[in-house]
């Protein structure tokens, strides 16, 4: 028996890698790699079994990804998701066009392409709405200054961070810093 990979949409977070690593068990699958938006089955699961394992990630706010086109968007999403959100916060000052190239495989021009047409915004502008998650959920812990947070997340300036959270939330991290409000997103929505 071979090896099988499942390419599932909204696994975004260790949460959600111990929820499908859950009900995959529960089926009776026996799982050789499991990261974010990739289970590697140990053997080829039948039609039916498919059926059932898209019914039960549906059930769970999962989607199983089967045209190549819409695996390699996921794989774009997962990788922004997984340097921003899980990598070390200190090393996130690199260029993420040779980031996703390298992982992927393919020439970020054709990457940006197919996300920008498939999805109607660019990875840029999704780059930056997850920082922009991201820095909500800093300035929520209010562990770190405003200056701590741009270092960490390859902003150049302060200046330059507070005009991107301007943009995107129509606050300053400031004023969402004094209200105290919660508007942050789950990731696979952002």
């Amino acid at each position: 028996m071979s090896s099988y990979q499942l390419n599932i949409k909204n696994m975004v977070c260790n949460r959600c890698i111990k929820v499908v690593n859950e009900e995959l068990s529960q089926l009776g699958h026996h799982i050789e790699h499991i990261e974010l938006g990739e289970v590697v089955l140990k053997s080829t699961p039948s039609n039916k079994e498919l059926q059932e394992i898209d019914r039960v990630l549906n059930e769970n706010g999962f989607e199983l990804l089967d045209d190549r086109k819409s695996q390699l968007i996921d794989k774009v999403k997962t990788l922004i998701i997984r340097q921003i959100h899980h990598g070390d916060l200190t090393e996130n000052k690199f260029n993420y066009s040779e980031l996703l190239s390298k992982e992927i495989g393919y020439d970020y021009s054709y990457l940006s392409n197919l996300f920008s047409s498939t999805l109607g915004y660019t990875i840029e502008h999704y780059i930056i709405d997850q920082k922009i998650e991201k820095v909500k959920e800093l300035l929520t812990y209010k562990e770190l200054t405003l200056n701590e947070i741009a270092y960490q997340l390859g902003y150049s300036s302060v200046q330059h961070l507070s005009s991107q959270f301007k943009k995107v939330t129509g606050l300053t991290p400031s004023q969402l810093k004094k209200s105290n409000q919660k508007d942050r997103k789950p990731l696979d929505e952002v």
